[in-house]
């Protein structure tokens, strides 16, 4: 049986988990995403879905492209943009992004630090799509989409909540109440 618990490092890594290349390099083909790598967490016989960990460096992005299976993605670290059909999004930590069945999607990081996040998909899925020549002209003339896809990284990473192991400021004891006049000291 597989372990039932895989302790995280401090550094987004997990106990026998090996961090793997994101994608295969595809012989001839000029590569289409940068600088991030990947992990499968779980992937179990008795499941049908997978849920990834894709650790973006910061200015790195993940391949545009679509398919036949939806997905979720839920940011854990870091900052950056995606682009979900014809919506650009900003992501900060704990955001949840839903992409449905053809949606063209990419993740970008910001460029003053990396984006990392979990990625719950089928285990037996179709394979991904790339944008024909048309079709990234057609997804340009969105000018926000067009912007997106123009901008080498995304921008710094929006302000959101506290990471995980940030630290906590300790909140002082309030001095103690002085009794109700007429009460029991």
């Amino acid at each position: 049986m597989a372990a039932r618990r895989r302790r995280a490092d401090h550094d987004f890594t997990w106990e026998g988990v090996e961090v793997l290349a994101y994608k295969p390099p595809e012989a001839g083909a000029a590569p289409t995403f940068h600088d991030l790598t990947r992990q499968v967490l779980f992937e179990g016989d008795q499941s049908a879905s997978q849920v990834r960990f894709f650790d973006v460096a910061p200015g790195g992005h993940t391949t545009l492209e679509r398919h036949g299976h939806a997905h979720a993605v839920i940011v854990l670290r870091g900052g950056g943009r995606c682009l979900v059909g014809h919506q650009v999004l900003d992501l900060r930590p704990f955001d949840l992004v839903e992409i449905g069945p053809w949606e063209w999607h990419q993740f970008r990081a910001a460029a003053d630090g990396p984006l990392g996040f979990v990625c719950i998909v089928d285990r037996d899925r179709d394979r991904p799509q790339l944008p024909a020549p048309g079709e990234l002209e057609e997804l340009a003339r969105d000018p926000a989409v067009g912007t997106f896809l123009a901008a080498p990284e995304a921008p710094e990473a929006p302000p959101g909540p506290p990471a995980p192991d940030a630290a906590v400021p300790e909140v002082p004891e309030a001095p103690a109440a002085a009794p109700a006049p007429g009460a029991p000291a």
